[in-house]
């Protein structure tokens, strides 16, 4: 697919990262490039493992389509590459040491994953506050970053750090060094709780491709796509990480969840569903700007317009398809309002835990105020940004979401800022 540039955006680029890049491009030159090749992949990660069994391998054509349209559309620049193939590689990894585990210890299909609580609202409306708010409670699981980069279990010695918590620690200090602006939209840290659609990625069928990379080829493939196998296979991955550590409950969360609530709902029948909801004009740049940033530690080449476009559309048939599940299963739901957040927490997690049946123990709330105390906004520094320069506008917004404002009634934040500054007056 023919790439047409509107507003070439110019990523950061730190001095090692130029270097690896003119060394990659003369060895690109010679023919000496990382294979994006699916072939090439797969036997990587076999003799990364020293196994052969995939199991269920209805994963292939999401690899093969992923592959082809990284290698074919995505304009990665030789680091970019390297990381992509890495990356695949490291999938396909697991999903051969998760069979290999499954056949040796088959208790773990017997795990019960009883009513998660699931957080899925647009990006930017507090689900990341929301979520580490709720994991603070001692009896709830939540799925942390180390775990999401090899949800299976190592060996350790004692005393030993987990390689995969000292991997994590290095990739989030990769990225800090890579894009030091991303971690002031979205904080991404080892320890923390993190989003589970990153476990959608071991069945090559998410979104998280669309958010990084140019990738037009495989986003519409993935609109055709029946997701019940990826959510069984995200099923299997929580019930491999619960069966490691247990808890009473799981605190699942992410945004792009809201397109897919009837597949979430048939894997997890007694899913609780909180949907987070907050004015789009105040979410939708923030967003962009982060997609942007993501994207240009992969690639030279990144249109700002391009990447806003994509996902005011991508969020706006979200919340559509959302709303459609609401209607048929209003029961699972329950909404919580970025104000009401912001303004009285602890009353919204009271909320949350009526609605869910779930005592709010002493514990419980010490262990949320002191994720409050911890987690303050902005602390990695404010980032400004604006719609215009991701080429949408305040009437565009406005005409994408109009239904959702609607439905849930979500005010302006600008008219509400208005009329709190003239009634103190």
């Amino acid at each position: 697919m023919k790439r047409n540039l509107q507003i070439p955006f110019k990523p950061y680029r730190p001095f090692a990262i130029r270097l690896f890049n003119i060394l990659g491009g003369l060895f690109a030159v010679l023919g000496l490039r990382s294979s994006l090749k699916p072939e090439s992949m797969l036997k990587a990660a076999r003799r990364r493992t020293g196994l052969s069994d995939f199991g269920d391998e209805s994963f292939m054509e999401g690899l093969q389509v992923l592959a082809r349209s990284l290698d074919e559309e995505a304009s990665l620049h030789p680091f970019g590459r390297f990381v992509a193939r890495d990356r695949l590689v490291g999938f396909l990894s697991v999903r051969l040491k998760v069979q290999a585990l499954v056949k040796q210890h088959p208790e773990i299909l017997q795990e019960q994953i009883k009513a998660p609580l699931v957080i899925a609202g647009l990006q930017r409306t507090g689900t990341t506050m929301l979520h580490r708010l709720l994991a603070a409670d001692p009896d709830t699981r939540a799925m942390l970053s180390w775990e999401s980069i090899d949800p299976t279990p190592v060996d350790l010695k004692p005393g030993q750090v987990d390689p995969r918590f000292k991997k994590a620690q290095l990739a989030e200090k990769a990225l800090k060094y890579m894009a030091p602006e991303f971690f002031s939209i979205h904080p991404v840290e080892a320890s923390a709780p993190e989003e589970d659609i990153l476990l959608l990625e071991y069945s090559f069928s998410s979104d998280v491709p669309e958010s990084m990379y140019y990738v037009p080829s495989y986003g519409e493939w993935l609109k055709q796509q029946d997701m019940t196998g990826a959510y069984e296979y995200l099923k299997l991955l929580l019930q491999l990480l619960q069966w490691q550590r247990g808890a009473e409950r799981w605190v699942l969360k992410t945004p792009s969840h809201l397109g897919k609530l009837d597949v979430l709902l048939k894997v997890f029948p007694d899913a609780k569903i909180i949907q987070t909801h907050r004015d789009p004009s105040k979410t939708t740049a923030s967003f962009s700007s982060m997609v942007t940033h993501g994207s240009g530690v992969f690639s030279d080449v990144v249109d700002a317009h391009e990447r806003g476009l994509l996902w005011l559309n991508k969020n706006a048939d979200m919340l559509r398809s959302a709303q459609r599940v609401r209607q048929q299963q209003p029961a699972a739901f329950i909404d919580v309002y970025y104000a009401d957040l912001m303004r009285d927490p602890m009353t919204e997690v009271q909320r949350i835990y009526d609605f869910a049946g779930i005592p709010l123990t002493d514990a419980a709330r010490r262990a949320m105020d002191e994720s409050r105390r911890v987690n303050k906004k902005d602390r990695h520094g404010k980032h400004k940004y604006t719609l215009e320069e991701f080429g949408l506008t305040p009437e565009l917004v406005d005409e994408k979401y109009a239904g959702y404002r609607q439905a849930f009634n979500i005010p302006s934040e600008d008219k509400q800022t208005q009329q709190e500054t003239r009634a103190a007056a």
